[in-house]
């Protein structure tokens, strides 16, 4: 009979998050339980709430995990933009991407639901950073510094409203699937337009 590899703490805390991730993503935010988290790792449910405490706190952590990643991501597509490597429509593609194959969307709803609101700091918490890290130094106390704030707001409200009704709506207005996104994608390079001014 073979045994369990031994997982450090830290390591057993990730892989629950990854498969609360994998679950989220594949059935829905009300398939993220300790339970079900437990039996996609092989452990137990005494393991899981050891770790979390409550399904409330595992995905309170699975928020603060999928803020995590998305914002690396995102920084990095940022980056490459200002290297010339990239461009704002990547930046928009993986902010909407995030909310809506990632499952963000879907599990920040649920938490409102369910009451969880709490669960949503993480994610707030997270893009703040974000914002504060990939803003312009030439930025801060100009004029400017606000709208990046600004945009950043208007482009996880957009992607989060994509993500849950957008498809229908646009299809309702009829508006090409992608016109979130495009609408977004003219409100970054507008503001990189305006915070970078040609010399």
């Amino acid at each position: 009979m073979a045994s369990r590899k031994r997982l450090s703490p830290e390591e057993s805390r990730l892989a629950a998050l990854e498969a609360a991730r994998q679950l989220l993503i594949e059935t829905g935010p009300q398939s993220v339980t300790l339970k079900a988290v437990a039996a996609r790792i092989g452990r137990t449910h005494a393991n899981l709430l050891h770790h979390f405490g409550s399904a409330a706190g595992l995905q309170k952590a699975l928020a603060g995990y999928l803020a995590g990643t998305v914002c690396d991501t995102i920084a990095e597509a940022v980056r490459a933009s200002r290297a010339g490597l990239g461009n704002p429509r990547e930046v928009v593609d993986l902010a909407f991407d995030a909310f809506d194959k990632e499952g963000a969307g879907a599990l920040a709803s649920w938490m409102i639901l369910t009451g969880n609101e709490d669960a949503l700091t993480p994610i707030v918490e997270t893009i703040h950073q974000l914002v504060d890290e990939i803003a312009p130094d030439e930025a801060e106390g100009h004029e400017y510094a606000g709208r990046i704030h600004q945009d950043t707001l208007a482009l996880v409200l957009m992607a989060m409203g994509d993500a849950l009704i957008g498809s229908a709506l646009a299809r309702s207005l009829g508006l090409s699937p992608s016109a979130a996104r495009d609408r977004a994608e003219r409100m970054l390079i507008n503001s990189l337009a305006a915070v970078s001014p040609p010399c």
